[in-house]
């Protein structure tokens, strides 16, 4: 796995969000950005996650913040996950990992003694330039917007 650092530019990506719109990193040119990477929508700890930023959302936008949440899921489950937690902010239906990739977080995991390929939970802010700020690896789901802020 060969995750984004501080100071890396982020490679350009094009993908779709939740309505089938499509999205590209330089649709962000000049905005902050926040991308969040979450293992599976509706699941409890993305749930968390995601409502957690729902929540401060107004205050992560005061600091002139753009949220994008990813996962491999289909548009449809992620528009069914938008629409159920009234997420105002879009979430990438990355299902050929171009974003995954680009952002290196698809790799080898451990759950309950068996390992897998998988996403890791990781947050990514980056600046108006495309560069990497800050990588937030150990992601507290219930409490994420703190880290953030």
């Amino acid at each position: 796995m060969n995750t984004l650092k501080v100071g890396d530019k982020v490679p350009d990506f094009t993908t779709t969000d939740q309505d089938g719109n499509t999205v590209a990193l330089s649709d962000f040119v000049g905005r902050k950005l926040i991308v969040f990477f979450y293992p599976k929508a509706s699941t409890p700890g993305c749930t968390a996650e995601a409502c957690n930023l729902r929540d401060n959302y107004k205050a992560l936008q005061d600091q002139g913040y753009t949220l994008l949440g990813v996962s491999a899921d289909s548009e449809k489950r992620q528009k069914n996950f938008a629409t159920k937690y009234e997420f105002p902010f879009q979430l990438l239906a990355d299902e050929d990992h171009s974003v995954i990739n680009a952002f290196g977080v698809w790799g080898l995991k451990k759950f309950m003694g068996k390992e897998y390929d998988g996403i890791h939970r990781k947050t990514f802010k980056v600046d108006e330039q495309g560069v990497v700020v800050e990588v937030i690896d150990k992601v507290k789901t219930k409490d994420h917007a703190a880290q953030l802020l």
